[in-house]
């Protein structure tokens, strides 16, 4: 498996992956090729045998961060492959970064927490079948003296 900048030919397995694992909230084919192609996103995806397994979308706005999507194929979690793709996105280098995540996603949070985020709000109702997100934020140690 390999983690590899986003291109826009990307854009239809990332679009299939939003579709299969966000379902009624899954971002169109569209929206997902300007996300891509937007000069204030750092998108990333993850390769198994030339197939698009992952993705990730950061859009980044002044000193502050916000991870828009981290997706990975099914067949495929549990591997590693969403810890790959935040550590390509080289978080420490923000100073703060958010997002949100269902708050009945268990292995999504976890996986967030092991990357040091913390909760700091619930939105009710934020999703379009009435679940609720969790707003997480990470911001780096400090460097040791």
């Amino acid at each position: 498996m390999r983690v590899r900048a986003a291109r826009p030919s990307d854009v239809a397995p990332v679009s299939a992956l939003e579709a299969e694992l966000f379902g009624r909230d899954g971002w169109s084919p569209a929206l997902v090729e300007g996300e891509l192609g937007h000069e204030l996103r750092r998108c990333v995806v993850a390769v198994i045998d030339d197939a698009v397994v992952g993705y990730a979308i950061l859009f980044v706005v002044g000193d502050t961060a916000d991870l828009q999507r981290v997706g990975v194929d099914g067949r495929h979690q549990r591997a590693g492959i969403g810890r790959r793709l935040l550590s390509a996105l080289a978080l420490d280098s923000y100073p703060r970064v958010l997002l949100e995540v269902r708050a009945d996603n268990s292995a999504a949070v976890a996986l967030y927490e092991s990357a040091g985020f913390h909760r700091i709000d619930r939105r009710r109702g934020y999703y379009a079948d009435g679940g609720d997100a969790l707003v997480m934020q990470r911001v780096p140690e400090p460097a040791a003296p």
